[in-house]
């Protein structure tokens, strides 16, 4: 059986982008289907609070952020590579900024009355508010953009990403690596879950062209698990061993401390526990939880506070 277990649901935008970097990556996986809203006390008892999607798991070690979630898959199987041979700093860069103002601008979008109605022409009485007050929590005193702003950002972006692809088949060169995958992510919401919305890619044709290419890298999951069942192989697993370079100490936060750790803006829920790593690049949180057991959780340093308890 696949040790990759992805908990995720159909619909989540950066759900599709690792489930598109397992398909190129040719990785085995399990699926553990998980709610779109809270509570979650499933995803809770390995995360200890973190709620986002998706949440990689491997035994007894949780990633959370499908940042992280990409450097862990990298690790898995170096070919085919997320980084481009070239211009490494810049897929970073246009991997964040994909995960972030192309995300939020994308959404806002995608989340106008014409494309909620769409969501939610299907789904149980009631849902549909429960969602938006899900979402709200989560964006907290967060700016939203109107839809106006949203609808000319976004058609900017796209112009812009359409530059990119003029005279070659992917962002950063000749393969897709972990930008073309954060930037298809909220593309592909508009085009699958929301089409009443997706006029505005047909000013683009070769961003149309180019999301076709990344459509065509997925493949079904290896199998399936219940959240239970994933609970059950936690408990039975005992956490990696940490790498030997293990504290990068810019907070003056001592290893073995009682720590929180949460996202600086959408999603803010904390995780607690003992940090056993902070590396270059990422946290790792020693916890305990009565149905998962021992628990290695962790973290990308970006986009997260460190906070001592």
């Amino acid at each position: 059986m696949a040790d990759l277990i992805l908990h995720h649901y159909k619909t989540s935008p950066f759900a599709q982008k690792i489930r598109s970097v397992l398909g190129y990556k040719q990785l085995a996986w399990q699926s553990v289907n998980i709610p779109p809203i809270a509570p979650k006390p499933d995803v809770e008892a390995l995360t200890g609070g973190y709620r986002k999607t998706p949440i990689l798991q491997i035994g007894a070690d949780i990633y959370c952020d499908t940042a992280l979630i990409c450097d862990v898959l990298e690790h898995r199987a170096s070919l085919p590579s997320l980084s481009p041979a070239t211009h490494k700093g810049l897929a970073r860069v246009l991997a964040q900024w994909g995960d972030t103002t192309l995300f939020s601008t994308a959404m806002a979008y995608n989340f106008q009355p014409k494309g909620r109605e769409q969501m939610f022409a299907n789904v149980p009485p009631g849902f549909a508010q429960a969602f938006a007050d899900d979402r709200a929590k989560m964006v907290g005193s967060g700016t939203r953009l109107r839809v106006g702003d949203a609808t000319s950002a976004y058609k900017s972006y796209l112009r812009r990403l359409a530059t990119m692809l003029d005279d070659q088949p992917y962002l950063v060169g000749n393969d897709p690596c972990m930008a073309d995958f954060a930037c298809y992510a909220p593309l592909w919401f508009t085009r699958v879950n929301v089409p009443a919305l997706a006029s505005i890619l047909d000013a683009t044709p070769c961003v149309l062209a180019w999301m076709d290419r990344m459509a065509a890298l997925d493949h079904a999951p290896a199998g399936r698990l219940t959240s239970a069942e994933a609970i059950a192989v936690a408990a039975a697993s005992t956490p990696l061993p940490l790498a030997d370079d293990i504290f990068q100490d810019d907070h003056g936060i001592a290893l073995g401390s009682q720590v929180s750790v949460h996202a600086e803006s959408f999603g803010q829920e904390t995780s607690q526990g003992e940090l056993i790593a902070a590396t270059r690049m990422h946290y790792t949180l020693r916890r305990v939880d009565a149905r998962a057991g021992t628990l290695h959780v962790h973290f990308p340093r970006i986009g997260y506070v460190l906070q001592a308890v």
